[in-house]
């Protein structure tokens, strides 16, 4: 028996072969806190009938299902890729790095059709019984990470679902020995796309990651549940960099509006040879949007620029990932 608390909570993850269709979990992540649900549209009969002074419950029917949601976790060197991949949309297979045990993955930013997971979680009762609820046909619609000083990795990822089973068997969770990514690992660059040089004073960075799509395809003959969300806008990548004010870098490139490449890097301890667990995420083309900083007071001045990602017309945005982790 598990314990009946959060403490005896899974989550297992794997990638469909066709959208909302069960997979049954092949990676189990550590978490902090979730949220996907399925919801229901309900419609109620109006009919009148002499007498009756409350509507008759048979005449209530479900019309929808869908699922919707939010996990929020640290960021491990291990057991992320299938997150990042179905967040980033390209098909990754991990390459071993020389002869070690280190393999990279590099995940692009591309159309993230096809990429759908199921989700299994298991929810802990008092009695120490957990029940399966397997949410299938997940798309990541955003995700969001932040690191500060003193923090770690964290990240959110908000997911859109087809329907929720409950008939699954819940699979037993195995969870290899990992570590989060923190701020002692952190660094920030910025500069000429490849050339990119440290930016000191940087207390926090988060960037987020919004994948537009349409979550309202419902159509008749699909028993109320929707067909796989659709890209149907730009993808929207915005972030924040608070920093003392150490250097005028980033109030310049406020001033001219120039675009500058972003990396912002996370490298663990060694795997093997001159190889580290590395996160890292480069944003080619980056404009800030806030104005430089302003005196408040006698403390040290500090502020927070926003930025905006875009496409520099050349190099891609993406997200490296170099772990053991042999696929994704």
């Amino acid at each position: 028996m598990a314990i009946g608390s959060g403490l005896g909570a899974q989550i297992g993850i794997a990638p469909e072969v066709t959208y909302g269709t069960f997979v049954a979990p092949t990676k189990f992540i550590e978490f902090t806190k979730e949220s996907i649900k399925q919801k229901k549209t309900t419609a109620q009969s109006a009919g009148l009938a002499a007498g009756r002074l409350v509507a008759l419950s048979s005449r209530r029917v479900v019309t929808q299902r869908e699922v919707q949601g939010s996990l929020e976790m640290e960021v491990t060197n291990k057991s992320m890729g299938l997150l990042l991949q179905a967040l980033m949309g390209t098909t990754v297979t991990p390459v071993q790095q020389a002869t070690t045990t280190a393999y990279l993955q590099t995940h692009v930013l591309a159309d993230s059709a096809g990429k759908s997971l199921t989700i299994q979680r298991g929810v802990p009762m008092t009695t120490g019984t957990v029940a399966d609820y397997s949410a299938l046909g997940c798309k990541v619609t955003s995700a969001e990470f932040s690191c500060e000083v003193g923090g770690m990795l964290m990240s959110t990822w908000e997911v859109d679902g087809k329907t929720v089973d409950e008939t699954q068997t819940l699979a037993a969770p195995s969870y290899p020995l990992m570590a989060p990514f923190h701020f002692g690992q952190m660094a920030v660059k910025v500069g000429s796309f490849g050339a990119e040089a440290a930016l000191g004073g940087i207390r926090k960075v988060s960037v987020k990651i919004e994948r537009g799509m349409a979550v309202d395809r419902f159509y008749a003959g699909a028993s109320g549940l929707k067909a796989e969300p659709i890209s149907n806008e730009l993808v929207k990548i915005t972030g924040s960099l608070e920093a003392d004010f150490t250097a005028s870098t980033l109030a310049d490139l406020f001033n001219t509006d120039a675009a500058t490449s972003l990396v912002w890097e996370f490298v663990g301890d060694v795997i093997e040879g001159a190889q580290n667990y590395t996160w890292r995420m480069a944003l080619p083309a980056i404009h800030i949007d806030d104005e430089p900083p302003s005196v408040e007071g006698p403390e040290i001045v500090r502020t927070t620029f926003s930025f905006t990602g875009l496409y520099g017309g050349t190099n891609p945005n993406q997200i490296e990932y170099k772990s053991t982790d042999v696929t994704v």
